[in-house]
């Protein structure tokens, strides 16, 4: 590893290469047991996990850089992490090493070499979230972990209607929850679909970056406005406002997948 000159070790002797190469993981994982990616005292997390498999595989103190900090219960089919390592184990070996010792609601799908100064969170890059709610008279247990229910209808064309305003580049403050330490809440919305699959539906979203709860709260405005408490014209007063309250409730974080990352 490096000293705090930048200056990087030499071989020692002890089987490492003394080379710094940095390590790409796409990393799936059921957030329910988790208390969200972020590393947190007393609390286990995702990023803790997959701190102690790499520190155990490598017998050193390893660390590693996630692209985007879910929330506790939220579930991720692709978040990305990074770590440096002077080890000569080859890079794409390191998701079948790891999968050896996380638990079984940690998976790493992929593992790769990438440039020593690549970060993921300061690449262009494109994020897909999908957000799911059961639609039924009474909730099914199997679904309770992945998807929000409700016994309310939801007229879908209204919702539909109403995202429509919301893609596009927007200042998305009225969608971002208090406490957010995001420099600029300017975004951009690529695509806001709504998809049925049976009792489910599926608000699938694909933006450049998104703000604290901010799809979560997407999700809840959108649900307000299929149940005929807004319009959906009125989604440009929401973004006009800039005022979080001007927005409906954050759904609950058992809906909110984070599909994929795109790096351009």
């Amino acid at each position: 590893m490096a000293d705090e000159s930048g200056e990087r070790a030499e071989n020692s002797g002890d089987g490492r290469s003394g080379h710094l190469r940095r390590v790409r993981l796409t990393v799936a994982y059921d957030g329910t047991g988790y208390h969200g990616w972020q590393i947190q005292n007393n609390a286990v997390t995702v990023e803790s996990e997959l701190n102690r498999a790499l520190s155990g595989l490598l017998g050193s103190r390893v660390q590693v850089i996630g692209a985007s900090r879910t929330d506790a219960g939220v579930h991720a089919l692709g978040n990305i992490a990074v770590f440096d390592t002077d080890s000569p184990l080859p890079p794409e070996k390191y998701s079948y090493a790891l999968n050896q010792r996380l638990p079984e609601d940690i998976r790493i799908q992929r593992s790769e070499a990438v440039a020593p100064d690549w970060h993921p969170r300061h690449c262009e890059s494109r994020k897909t979230y999908e957000y799911r709610i059961y639609r039924g008279e009474f909730p099914m247990p199997v679904k309770r972990l992945y998807a929000y229910f409700t016994y309310r209808p939801l007229d879908v064309d209204r919702m539909r209607q109403a995202a429509a305003f919301l893609v596009g580049e927007h200042d998305f403050r009225s969608f971002c929850q208090s406490g957010s330490q995001a420099e600029s809440t300017v975004r951009t919305i690529y695509a806001l679909n709504l998809e049925e699959q049976g009792t489910d539906l599926v608000i699938r979203v694909c933006g450049n970056g998104f703000l604290y709860n901010m799809v979560r709260i997407l999700a809840g405005t959108l649900m307000e406005v299929g149940q005929g408490k807004r319009e959906p014209e009125s989604m440009k007063a929401v973004l006009d406002a800039r005022d979080r309250a001007a927005a409906g409730p954050t759904a609950p974080a058992c809906g909110l997948t984070l599909v994929k990352y795109e790096f351009l």
